[in-house]
């Protein structure tokens, strides 16, 4: 599947410590491998600290937001 971040959330990706950085890029890795992932309009995925917003359009996931707790 396609990744595509938008603005806003590649700002924060972008913006964290390495460790932060490495749990965020790790749930888009996730949600990326699991091909039945079609949520009907947002879904999150939550890790130790961090979490993102996504939806999917056919083979692209659009994150929409990221953050964490840290």
């Amino acid at each position: 599947m396609k990744v595509e971040l938008i603005q806003r959330a590649a700002n924060v990706l972008f913006d964290v410590p390495d460790d932060v950085h490495e749990e965020i890029i790790t749930l888009i890795t996730a949600v990326a491998q699991d091909a039945t992932a079609q949520p009907p309009q947002l879904a999150a995925a939550f890790g130790e600290w961090c979490w993102l917003v996504y939806t999917v359009h056919g083979d692209v996931i659009e994150v929409l937001d990221v953050g964490c707790a840290r």
